[in-house]
């Protein structure tokens, strides 16, 4: 999503930009298809009418933890938008942009070459050479430009569900998020009258559901009572759950080399439950590309954008922390009942803030 966009923009700027993209076609991926205040206003610069392809109003959020849940209206609008939705607009919006878009194409190394460009070399041993490069391939890492392990190891999951007619009822415009031990999940409705359940757990919640799905679901309702309840007669409507692991919650990129901007997921990966990993892949590809423009450094960008997002990035490790914390998941929902305001208060606090100071190009995504 963040080099799609960086495309977008560059190609809007008259700049020469080839688009390399893993997949054939847009798929679903693990994603929680939260779209907030911030990354709707991203979208709507971009040329995304996300109202037009199905976006469902998001008006409130709830906590549940075992029996019990609190409600708080969200302090800004948002909405919910299926990925393969969001990307397949994103895509077409690049095409008719100019960009030239590679589909299916993997890359497999990114070098420096003796004339100081950079070289992409992909999967079916084609070569393209850039001065500039937007590295935005998300949770994946590129061989000789990866990230730092994940030390909790962190796996997710992603289903979707048709609800049963009342359970879809009362899910209506909220965003749920649910505790359970080791980890948190979220459920909210998307377009075509179906729900999103998007979960991640720690390596040590699985050995007892022998790393079966149906373990884990059965488990997560188990242990959150409300996800049980809010499953209840709900049918599956994916074979089996999109997953992926080694997710480095909290990491935020310290610097990068010259004509090398990374940007989404390669820049800074938020906790899930902030709801705010669309609006992070937009905003630092925008910021990206207007330091591009502005002859910024990359690494002088990278060392903005972290001093940008380092404090909303912390607060949120710190809120993800205390949601794993025993005694927390089992007071929080108490509290909450008292105080619903503190759950406005941390959206606003997590978001990624809006406005920071931050040739022919390449954008491997």
């Amino acid at each position: 999503m963040a080099g799609c966009a960086a495309s977008i923009i560059l190609a809007r700027k008259g700049r020469s930009v080839t688009l390399i993209e893993r997949e054939p076609t847009p798929r679903h991926k693990v994603c929680g298809e939260f779209l907030s205040g911030e990354a709707l206003e991203d979208l709507y610069a971009l040329g995304i009418d996300v109202t037009s392809l199905g976006a469902v109003p998001i008006d409130y959020v709830r906590l549940a933890a075992a029996r019990r849940a609190a409600e708080a209206p969200l302090p800004f609008p948002a909405a919910s938008l299926t990925r393969k939705a969001l990307d397949t607009a994103l895509i077409a919006e690049a095409i008719a942009a100019g960009v030239r878009v590679e589909r299916g194409r993997s890359v497999q190394a990114l070098s420096r070459t003796t004339g100081n460009l950079w070289q992409a070399s992909l999967d079916n041993g084609a070569r393209h050479e850039a001065p500039t490069v937007f590295l935005a391939t998300g949770k994946h890492d590129l061989r000789g430009h990866s990230r730092p392990k994940d030390p909790q190891q962190w796996i997710a999951f992603k289903m979707y569900f048709r609800l049963a007619p009342a359970q879809a009822a009362e899910l209506a415009d909220a965003s749920e998020l649910m505790l359970y031990p080791g980890g948190y999940g979220g459920i909210q409705p998307v377009e075509g009258g179906i729900a999103n359940l998007c979960c991640v757990v720690q390596k040590r919640y699985l050995p007892d559901t022998r790393d079966r799905w149906e373990g884990l679901l059965a488990r997560m309702e188990q242990d959150c009572p409300h996800l049980g309840m809010r499953l209840a007669c709900a049918e599956p409507l994916l074979v089996k759950p999109i997953a992926i692991t080694h997710i480095p919650y909290g990491y935020v990129r310290r610097t990068t080399e010259d004509g090398l901007y990374c940007v989404g997921d390669q820049a800074a990966v938020i906790p899930s439950f902030t709801g705010d990993g669309i609006s992070i892949a937009l905003h630092t590809a925008r910021c990206g590309v207007a330091a591009y423009l502005a002859a910024e450094p990359a690494s002088l960008f990278q060392a903005k954008l972290r001093s940008a997002l380092l404090p909303q990035m912390r607060l949120a490790e710190f809120a993800a922390d205390g949601l794993n914390n025993p005694l927390a998941r089992a007071v929080l929902p108490f509290c909450l009942r008292v105080w619903p305001g503190v759950m406005r208060v941390t959206a606003r606090l997590t978001r990624v803030a809006q406005h920071s100071d931050v040739a022919s190009q390449l954008v491997v995504g």
